[in-house]
């Protein structure tokens, strides 16, 4: 598996907001993220959730920052290629953990991802970067779909739930000199964007800049069970920075219970350093 990036496509992803990457990662990768979610659901950290509202349908189940809960998980955050990758199209110095979580779509489940971006659910600013890795041979209509270019419109979007009803938190509001606005329908105005989309063998992978809009477009109701692994990390500039109440979940707690303060660099247990190795 060759880690080195073309100019083409580090150009792309910094043109683009996302980029696919071919044959990333090898099978053994797949199986063990495979292996981790299966342990996960039979044995679940307190931030398991599903965010199909009705029981006894088909769901759409999460978890969240479980890498050191799972063996699996933790061996791929600190050894897989990604942090070296991420290094490469961020012109990263070094590579910081911020998140890791995973997405498990039972066959039949209507449930979906709202269009969102990553960087609104975070209380850190800086340069970040998200892997989206499916864990099955994809559909363009299977996945989800980028918004081309959107993380270069200089805006920051309020949160939005995941559950049924896709709820968006909080109001407008400006904090530390930012504007957060309401996330834009992306769904009822569809021909107003360019769209990134693609089929997926096992090995491909998407890295997306943190603030690039994604999310569900099809209204393709999947035949099998669908999972991705997805992680983010950081480069060097990224700094903590607690932002808006609808922030306010486990995470933020856990993160001012470990004493991390306003201005404060990623280190520690929480966001370890993936790279370089030394």
């Amino acid at each position: 598996m060759q880690e080195n990036l073309t100019i083409n496509e580090l150009n792309k992803f910094k043109e683009d907001g996302a980029i696919l990457l071919k044959n990333k990662f090898d099978q053994n990768w797949i199986e063990k993220l495979k292996k981790g979610i299966n342990k996960d659901i039979k044995n679940p950290s307190p931030r398991f959730k599903s965010h199909t509202k009705k029981n006894g349908i088909p769901a759409y189940l999460e978890d969240y920052w479980t890498w050191n809960l799972v063996t699996e998980f933790k061996d791929f955050v600190f050894n897989s290629p990604y942090s070296k990758i991420a290094s490469e199209l961020m012109s990263a110095k070094k590579i910081n953990l911020v998140m890791d979580n995973w997405f498990l779509r039972e066959a039949g489940s209507k449930s979906a991802a709202p269009f969102h971006h990553d960087i609104s659910y975070f209380d850190i600013e800086g340069t970040m970067c998200v892997l989206w890795l499916p864990l099955e041979p994809l559909k363009k209509k299977e996945g989800i779909a980028w918004v081309k270019g959107s993380h270069l419109w200089n805006k920051l979007f309020l949160r939005v739930l995941f559950k049924d009803g896709h709820k968006v938190e909080g109001k407008e509001c400006i904090i530390k000199g930012k504007k957060y606005e309401n996330p834009p329908d992306i769904l009822a105005n569809k021909n107003k964007y360019e769209f990134l989309q693609w089929d997926f063998e096992l090995g491909d992978c998407v890295i997306f800049d943190m603030r690039t809009l994604h999310g569900t477009l099809s209204s393709s109701i999947p035949k099998k069970t669908l999972s991705r692994y997805t992680l983010r990390v950081a480069k060097e500039d990224a700094k903590i920075s607690y932002v808006g109440d609808w922030t306010s979940y486990s995470y933020r707690k856990a993160m001012k219970d470990a004493g991390y303060k306003d201005g404060d660099r990623l280190g520690g247990k929480m966001f370890p350093k993936l790279w370089p190795i030394s």
